[in-house]
């Protein structure tokens, strides 16, 4: 608390039970509260909860009629809100949806429904991502031990292998992992090929 202003500084992401946290903490600040801001700068990743949790803000602001705000937006979360439509400076200040004049309001409900559901496509990739990337570190270090290549070496021959073999990243790198371990079995033969060609690709540059 700042006088009568209350800075909130999220950390970490925003997913489900997040707007609940956020509700909780709300009806925690004093009575005397006469404007709310957020320091989003802290947080490196949302889902679509993020945005219930700043209906959650929009919401209190509007029933205790304080000002709020939400800013310094930054990476992933920033990307969300430019496809939700929203103002990535501050999405607080985006019109409300009973504020969208009547004859627009299908249209930009439409338009509302595509960005969203871009929306839930790229938090699902990045959600694909983030639980491929420790068996791809793995297989990179895998490479980096036997071949005595570079970790970006190791990534770019992971990377030719799969389009090689027409094979999704992370199977390769699972395949790979798992032959190197003690009784592991080797990959199948189009990731051996794949890998064999790359392999061979970097030691002829």
């Amino acid at each position: 608390m700042d006088a009568d202003r209350a800075l909130l500084t999220p950390r970490g992401d925003l997913v489900r039970g997040s707007a609940e946290a956020l509700a909780q903490k709300l009806a925690q600040l004093p009575a005397g509260t006469a404007r709310i801001d957020l320091d989003m700068s802290g947080v490196h990743f949302m889902d679509t909860a993020g945005l219930e949790f700043l209906e959650v803000l929009r919401d209190h602001g509007r029933r205790r009629s304080l000002p709020v705000t939400a800013t310094r937006w930054n990476g992933q979360p920033r990307r969300i809100l430019e496809l939700a439509g929203l103002d990535t400076t501050d999405p607080l200040r985006s019109p409300a949806p009973d504020s969208v004049p009547s004859p627009l309001s299908s249209t930009v409900a439409r338009e509302r429904e595509e960005r969203l559901n871009l929306l839930q496509e790229e938090v699902e990739q990045l959600r694909r991502a983030i639980a491929s990337r420790p068996v791809i570190d793995q297989a990179r270090g895998v490479l980096m031990a036997t071949y005595g290549c570079t970790s970006d070496e190791a990534w770019h021959i992971l990377r030719e292998a799969s389009q090689l073999s027409n094979t999704k990243l992370r199977t390769v790198a699972e395949s790979l992992t798992a032959s190197a371990e003690a009784e592991g079995a080797p990959p199948p033969e189009a990731v051996r090929a794949a890998l064999s060609q790359a392999l061979a690709r970097r030691s002829s540059r």
